[in-house]
């Protein structure tokens, strides 16, 4: 069902407009012609009031001369609606004439100046304002077509608007759909490396926490964004399960006050940051090493931090994970959002910056 919501108040909205400017000039005309006229001691508001009918006839004509305009628009030029609006001129101009020549006899704004017979202030306005009344239609006919046009540019608009967010949508959820897979299969990898040299009991662990993981996963399917407390959560419970790799190798630590936790993040977008901190700085070192995420809030932006010890390599390449975090960013936040993988402090950071936004429903 088409939603109407908005249109009725916006045709008001123009009516009301409309109307407003029509008296607002027959109310001009006649302070102007009272001025001018000051020896002749004429009534001001005979003066306005006439002059107010008067241009208040065109916004009468209005509805007339709109749908003459829709029905047979001046653009592209034809023959035919340059004829009909030529003959809706010249018929509507004696209509207009008749009407103000009623408002010179009953209104009477020049008193004794003006003239008491019907017939004769129709001949004279009716010849004397034919010049007037056909630019009048003129104006009014170009004010339709502008208008018409307006808003057809501002359907267009919201029609590009509403074209480039669904495709957003659809990259978004393609880049999704890549990222699942791509994490299932790696922690398939792990349960089986641990099946193979006989930890079966650490393998039913890793398979439950995989259960978890996917459960998150289907749950937030669609779902562009999610509080950052339920993002650490699922992360929390991935880190336990690495750790059952490296049980005597790995340790981790998750800095993120609770007031920090009410942010809005991309879903899923910690995971690929973190195997990627695992895989080659954990994985490739015999030694201990740690994983850290850090989450603060730096006035309107939230910047994240996953830390591991090891070293960057002079010729890293991002994955298939970190490649498709890197475009759901550019996707949500355009030019907004920062991404950059340094070293520091020891060890290799994977920093992210975003606009700072609270997730709906998160507490104070």
């Amino acid at each position: 069902m088409r939603h109407t919501g908005g249109v009725a108040p916006r045709r008001h909205l123009t009516w009301i407009l409309a109307l407003s400017f029509w008296t607002a000039l027959g109310a001009v005309c006649g302070l102007q012609i009272w001025i001018g006229m000051l020896d002749h001691h004429h009534s001001l508001v005979r003066l306005v009031a006439y002059q107010v009918l008067r241009w208040n006839a065109w916004f009468a004509l209005t509805p007339l001369i709109g749908w003459l305009a829709s029905r047979f628009p001046l653009v592209p030029p034809t023959a035919r609606a340059i004829a009909v609006h030529a003959f809706a001129a010249l018929a509507i101009s004696p209509i207009h004439s008749a009407w103000w020549a009623m408002l010179l006899v009953v209104v009477r704004p020049y008193d004794a100046m003006g003239t008491r017979e019907f017939a004769v202030a129709f001949r004279g306005v009716a010849l004397s304002g034919l010049a007037e009344q056909l630019l009048m239609y003129g104006g009014v006919l170009t004010a339709h077509h502008a208008a018409l046009y307006y808003r057809k540019y501002r359907e267009r608009e919201r029609l590009a608007a509403r074209l480039e967010a669904s495709l957003a949508e659809a990259r978004l959820h393609a880049l999704e759909l890549q990222l699942q897979p791509h994490f299932l299969f790696n922690t398939l990898n792990s349960i089986s490396a641990l099946v193979r040299t006989a930890r079966q009991g650490e393998a039913v662990t890793m398979i439950a926490g995989l259960s978890d993981l996917l459960r998150y996963s289907l749950e937030h399917a669609g779902e562009q964004r999610v509080a950052l407390a339920t993002e650490l959560a699922i992360i929390e419970r991935y880190l336990e399960i690495e750790r059952l790799r490296f049980p005597d190798r790995m340790a981790f630590e998750i800095d993120a006050p609770a007031e920090v936790r009410r942010a809005a993040v991309p879903t899923l977008l910690l995971q690929p940051l973190v195997e990627n901190a695992i895989r080659h700085g954990i994985a490739r070192s015999a030694g201990p090493g740690r994983v850290v995420i850090r989450a603060r809030r730096d006035g309107a932006a939230l910047c994240l931090e996953v830390f591991n010890t090891g070293a960057l390599a002079a010729d890293h390449r991002a994955g298939v994970g970190l490649r498709n975090t890197l475009d759901r960013l550019r996707h949500l936040y355009r030019a907004d959002q920062r991404f950059e993988l340094r070293a520091g402090d020891g060890g290799v950071i994977a920093a992210v910056r975003l606009p700072w936004t609270e997730a709906a429903g998160a507490g104070p």
